[in-house]
């Protein structure tokens, strides 16, 4: 999963208006869940044709491979990919557009799993019938509850996504350390990793700090991973708390003493997936995605078949990743609806998600996938996501989630870069009191 920042004054002031139309909604009583007039629950998804589907640049290349393997099944109901901006707060902006003026161009539209609530609670999605999608019980229970609303089911999961430790093996193995579990194993680590000649000059550890979606992941799993909550599970904020504090902390003082290098501030993922590739990282966070790319063997990667996979560590135990993945959702003023919701089951079968796996190392949410020999031999780290994924929170699912990301991310970039402009209780503090404000029950 893989968020981009947007840097354009549209994109910010579509973001404006967005807020403001999330605002009036939910003022006006539209976040009540009940979908809309077609495709409420048990009602018939209606009408087949050719449809569009919305969604971010594919990276990956393997999409156009899954659209065209529906096409040749269905010459009459052909698929059209209408491939939005990388970055996820445009591809967001440009789909909202879309619903404010009741536009039928997107049909199926491929959705960053918090925004689900969001998308749902404004009818900017229809209400799937149940009934229709027998398969939700045999996909891991952690995905399909970020496909429902109060209750009920607006989307369905395609792809999963928990964080994961990178590391170096070889250069593990070679100083006889075993891969940390906690952060202060992995300070340590790094510690006795750097007196190895060759790895003299290597950082020890990157993320995704940059001040957008991915530093909302990245501030919730150092919270998550001390025993703090950003939003609790009554639906509150409870951020000013001494796990927060001491989640927030670990990852400022990484950043004042060195363990966190001064050039992390501006990875997103991407960035810091080339600088682990390039050998410049020893222990780096990221999604699994990246470990396809990391294992070429085409002269991209110079740590093709030197590196490990591992579970997230916390500050004194386990860590906690954050959700991620997408969810495949039909917008309320979609026609050829039928098609829409038939090529959503295609697209998140078993047969389909493993494929997508086989060419992607995306996470599939099909619970026997992270089971099946094959593709364990094939990515090793299977194990440990599906664990990450099982234990894994969900950023916060408010109606008014651009806001509340924009806030959490201002708070914890302020604090993380050098100098910060606040010290991180008063980050916490008043983070608490911004969110307070902007999730209301």
């Amino acid at each position: 999963m893989r968020f981009e920042r947007s840097h354009t004054r549209k994109a910010v002031a579509l973001a404006v208006v967005s807020s403001l139309v999330l605002f009036t909604a939910a003022c006006g009583g539209g976040d009540d869940g009940s979908g809309g007039n077609n495709g409420a629950a048990g009602g018939a998804l209606e009408g087949r044709g050719p449809i569009k589907f919305a969604t971010g640049k594919d990276t990956s290349g393997n999409l156009k491979n899954q659209v065209d393997a529906w096409n040749t099944q269905h010459p009459d109901e052909k698929v059209e990919v209408a491939e939005l901006p990388e970055s996820a707060d445009q591809q967001r902006n440009q789909m909202i557009s879309n619903a404010q003026i009741k536009s039928t161009e997107f049909s199926v539209l491929n959705l960053d799993v918090v925004w689900t609530a969001e998308f749902a609670a404004n009818r900017w999605i229809t209400e799937l019938p149940q009934d229709q999608f027998p398969d939700l019980g045999k996909l891991l229970p952690t995905t399909v509850d970020t496909a429902k609303y109060r209750d009920k089911l607006y989307a369905v999961p395609v792809t999963s996504d928990g964080g994961l430790l990178y590391y170096r093996k070889d250069l593990l193995d070679k100083a006889g350390v075993e891969v940390p579990k906690t952060w202060p194993d992995m300070v340590a680590a790094c510690a006795k990793v750097k007196a190895l000649p060759e790895a003299k000059a290597i950082n020890c550890y990157a993320g995704q700090f940059e001040k957008y979606e991915g530093l909302t992941v990245n501030f919730s799993e150092a919270v998550n991973g001390a025993g703090g909550v950003v939003v609790g599970d009554d639906g509150k904020p409870n951020v000013d708390t001494p796990e927060a504090l001491a989640g927030l902390t670990a990852l400022v003082e990484g950043f004042k003493t060195g363990f966190i290098p001064k050039a992390a501030i501006t990875y997103q993922e991407e960035p810091g997936r080339r600088a682990f590739q390039e050998g410049n990282l020893l222990f780096h966070r990221n999604w699994p995605y990246v470990y396809a790319l990391a294992n070429k063997t085409d002269g991209s990667s110079k740590i093709a078949g030197k590196f490990g996979v591992a579970a997230l560590p916390g500050l004194s135990g386990p860590g906690v990743s954050t959700l991620g993945g997408h969810n495949y959702a039909i917008s309320e003023f979609a026609t050829n609806k039928a098609t829409a919701a038939d090529f959503i089951k295609f697209m998140s079968s078993e047969e389909r998600q493993k494929a997508n796996v086989e060419k992607t190392s995306q996470a599939p949410t099909w619970a026997s996938l992270y089971d099946d020999p094959a593709l364990n031999k094939q990515f090793p780290y299977l194990a440990p996501l599906k664990a990450s994924i099982a234990s894994a929170k969900s950023r916060p699912k408010v109606v008014k989630y651009g806001d509340v990301t924009t806030a959490i991310q201002e708070a914890a970039y302020g604090a993380l870069k050098q100098p910060a402009d606040k010290d991180p209780k008063q980050t916490l503090t008043d983070l608490q009191t911004k969110l307070s404000s902007l999730i209301t029950q």
